[in-house]
């Protein structure tokens, strides 16, 4: 019995640690005190739904390797998330005219390995009013980088978001149902593989400017403190605060100058 009791114990405590985190959902974040929050689930990602905003706060997921191949195809239309209350239900319609990107946060090209993660990523939940260079250059060429590291890596829990800042006039955009446009957007990825533990930030702004990768980069403190959200709270504070202080894309890219 007391055998027992001390394999109980440990395994306890292998969960605690970097190695044992895939059951913990690490990539889930704590939001900001006093936002606007609906938790969502989908098939392979949550999110944080604000109806004050109409956007979502975060969007996240734990990307592995074999999930960056498949063939399922994108559906034909975006649609309204019907888990999202009528009023505060954005449509694909509402983003007419606007000039503005149905901006995915957890991309297409993530969800190509199941029919319906690939139908769940196109619901209106999962976008931002996003513009157009953004969307189609460095946003995509960020996305593009992740899958390149889940499949170094194995895995890599991914969360991003919109950014807004305080002092400005709010701009919105919709037919029916208003979303505020973001003035940037944030990402931040975590890798947990033994021996290799690191994490990154970027953060972009929302305009057609060159936002190379190596210019958005920034330390996942530099977000937190940015969103006011905390990220991979569940890393023992001594990883956390190590990981999460450090912003080297060198670590991620070593090809990067």
């Amino acid at each position: 019995m007391i055998k027992g009791i001390y394999l109980v114990g440990i395994f306890m405590l292998t969960t605690l640690g970097v190695a044992g985190q895939s059951n913990m959902r690490m990539e889930i974040p704590k939001t900001k005190k006093g936002v606007s929050e609906q938790i969502i689930e989908h098939k392979a990602y949550t999110l944080s739904y604000n109806k004050d905003y109409n956007n979502p706060n975060w969007v996240a997921w734990e990307l592995l390797k074999k999930e960056t191949y498949g063939n399922k195809r994108r559906p034909k239309d975006f649609q309204g998330d019907e888990k999202i209350d009528v009023k505060n239900r954005v449509q694909s319609y509402d983003y007419s005219g606007s000039r503005y990107d149905r901006g995915h946060m957890c991309p297409a090209g993530d969800n190509k390995w199941d029919a319906k993660a690939m139908t769940e990523c196109f619901y209106m939940s999962n976008m931002c009013p996003q513009d157009h260079e953004l969307n189609n250059n460095w946003w995509n060429n960020l996305e593009l980088a992740c899958r390149r590291w889940a499949r170094r890596e194995g895995k890599v829990y991914i969360v991003c978001g919109p950014v807004y800042n305080e002092n400005r006039k709010t701009k919105t955009i919709g037919k029916k149902v208003k979303s505020v446009v973001p003035d940037g957007f944030f990402k931040v990825v975590l890798s947990v593989r033994k021996g290799y533990e690191k994490a990154i930030g970027f953060y972009y702004a929302n305009n057609d400017s060159e936002q190379p990768m190596e210019k958005a980069v920034r330390s996942v403190d530099q977000i937190e403190r940015l969103t006011g959200m905390d990220f991979f709270s569940k890393l023992d504070d001594r990883v956390e605060n190590k990981l999460e202080a450090k912003s080297n894309l060198r670590d991620w890219d070593p090809a990067q100058n």
